[in-house]
């Protein structure tokens, strides 16, 4: 599955500001190395090196047009590309930090111990996830998914992972100094419905849209545009609140 980053960035202000608040929440102070894993276009990465003006970052992802708008943005980060489900630094990190990128990954209950590994003592392990599996935009795509005529193409597209704080907690308390687990809600305030359908574009529904023809992925964005308008009403002004949860780890060593 390609990324864009144009159409990603399209709302960077909106997916910018969780990355912003994972890392005022980093107390670490002694930082001279830090990665960002799935630095998509560099958004985050340019908010760590704001934070971190002195370390050392390095971006990983493994999307070309991703990296290609990140070296653009930041040309003095080193960002290479690799899968962070196989990605395996040949040092520790003392901020290891996944904006919106693991709920992409499976095997969390691995995935998420590896990575604190990665962390140097007194470090952090930093990750936000979207949890919003429940709100009406990722409902409808996966029930619009079902039907005809894309049920058959659409059968094996994998669905993001998603666990509640019950399934970190224990995963990572043994194994940290700390361990802070907590749910923020962002309401974001979209000019329409259109503005909606463009936002999940650029992530939920790309799995989808990369299984369909031109011909079909038309069709289905133009049922889903008219389902959408049934799971956001609009305000008076015409304008769409968008509810979007997120869940955020921060555990030290």
């Amino acid at each position: 599955m390609k990324w864009s980053a144009q159409q990603y960035t399209a709302f960077e202000a909106q997916r910018t500001r969780p990355a912003r608040d994972l890392v005022s929440a980093i107390a670490s102070t002694h930082v001279r190395r830090v990665v960002d894993l799935g630095c998509g276009p560099g958004n985050s990465t340019a908010v760590l090196a704001a934070r971190y003006p002195a370390a050392v970052i390095t971006g990983v992802d493994r999307d070309d047009d991703m990296l290609a708008r990140a070296r653009q943005r930041l040309p003095w980060v080193e960002f290479i590309r690799a899968d962070i489900a196989t990605w395996q630094p040949a040092a520790s990190f003392d901020v290891v930090f996944a904006n919106a990128s693991l709920h992409w990954l499976p095997d969390h209950a691995r995935l998420y111990p590896r990575l604190l590994d990665h962390v140097a003592a007194g470090g952090a392990l930093a990750i936000q996830t979207p949890d919003n599996a429940d709100e009406p935009a990722h409902v409808l795509m996966r029930a619009l998914a079902r039907e005809k005529p894309w049920a058959d193409k659409l059968a094996h597209v994998p669905v993001p992972t998603r666990h509640p704080p019950a399934f970190y907690h224990p995963l990572l308390a043994p194994l940290a100094r700390t361990l802070e687990i907590w749910r923020t809600t962002y309401y974001h305030l979209l000019p329409d419905h259109d503005a909606v359908v463009e936002w999940f574009k650029g992530s939920g529904l790309r799995p989808y849209l990369a299984a369909l023809d031109a011909d079909d992925e038309a069709i289905f964005l133009a049922r889903y545009r008219q389902a959408i308008e049934g799971g956001y009403p609009a305000l008076p002004d015409g304008t769409v609140l968008l509810p979007f949860p997120r869940l955020f780890i921060v555990a030290t060593r």
